[in-house]
């Protein structure tokens, strides 16, 4: 039985590093594109590296960057980055019951989350495959950390992203993420509310706000789909 287990989880990660290859390859250009702006605002190419490496949350990471281009301070940076990744609070209280151990093996566990992956493991009966959302994580976190590498080393010879077009891949990204998810009329309605709420914060409150709203209305729903 364990032998089996065993060779389950193995599959299952290996199918998780194929699934990731693709987003892996998005998330290079994205992480590059990160990596040319933060030369640009005035970061060191270790700076700009380690930052992409440690953090490996491309919203949260173009927030501060753009509350630090503007001139505001490391705090207002570090404020808009948390709320940008207030979204894990909801995936993670979905994905909490389908890791094993402790809160402490479960928060390691839950370093690997990255969206593409969350959505990936997702079975769609309210449970998730651990061993596939790692393996679809490791490919991604490889090319996220070569792309930043990358973008701050050549950014200057790279130029100007929106030239390039690397500005239209992250909501290009995020929005397959979403139409993978509307699998049933409970996660269509909340994809629309979300999606309502967040465009309709957007003009009247700081950055992040809108993903922390629109994280609540996912919560909601998950909630009402678990009963």
């Amino acid at each position: 039985m364990a032998a089996a287990s065993d060779e389950g989880a193995r599959e299952a990660f290996r199918r998780g590093l194929r699934s990731g290859v693709p987003f892996a390859v998005v998330g290079f250009f994205l992480s590059a594109s990160f990596g040319v702006l933060a030369r640009q605002a005035g970061f060191s190419v270790v700076q700009a590296s380690v930052t992409a490496m440690i953090v490996f949350a491309g919203s949260a990471q173009f927030a501060a960057l753009s509350v630090i281009t503007v001139g505001g301070g490391i705090p207002a940076a570090l404020t808009a980055a948390s709320l940008m990744n207030a979204r894990f609070l909801a995936m993670g209280i979905a994905l909490a019951p389908s890791l094993p151990g402790g809160p402490m093996k479960r928060a390691a566990q839950g370093q690997a989350v990255v969206d593409s992956s969350w959505a990936l493991a997702n079975r769609g009966d309210g449970t998730f495959d651990r061993w596939l959302l790692f393996g679809t994580t490791v490919p991604q976190y490889l090319t996220w950390t070569l792309g930043s590498v990358f973008g701050a080393v050549f950014g200057g010879a790279l130029g100007d992203t929106h030239r390039l077009g690397l500005d239209a891949i992250y909501p290009v990204f995020f929005l397959s993420l979403l139409i993978a998810e509307l699998r049933d009329a409970t996660s269509r309605w909340v994809a629309v509310g979300g999606g309502l709420v967040a465009l309709a914060l957007v003009p009247i409150s700081p950055p992040g706000v809108p993903i922390l709203a629109a994280s609540t209305v996912a919560l909601i729903g998950l909630v009402r789909r678990s009963r």
